[in-house]
């Protein structure tokens, strides 16, 4: 299936690999190695990921404090947030 991010989804991954190149360098590669690999499997097989509310379903990273947010729609795999484990769920849910 086609993946697409929102603008603001997009953001969130830049950021969050910004704060890893700044703080962690090492981690900057992985964290984008890991990145790629969940929208790969996002391509493959979004089903796969569990429905957390309504039609929103989450894609965890596996050695990251973040998860993809994303609804499945006609066009494909939207990704509409990219949000760490420890932020407040409201404002992704705040995008549906």
């Amino acid at each position: 299936m086609r993946v697409r991010f929102t603008p603001a989804a997009e953001a969130e991954v830049i950021d969050a690999h910004d704060w890893y190149r700044a703080n962690a360098p090492r981690a900057a590669q992985r964290f984008m190695d890991e990145f790629a690999a969940l929208t790969r499997r996002l391509d493959d097989n979004p089903t796969q990921f569990p429905a957390v509310e309504g039609e929103t379903r989450r894609a965890g990273f596996r050695r990251f404090p973040y998860g993809l947010f994303f609804v499945i729609d006609t066009d494909g795999v939207r990704v509409f947030a990219c949000f760490h484990a420890n932020r407040d769920p409201q404002r992704w849910q705040e995008r549906i």
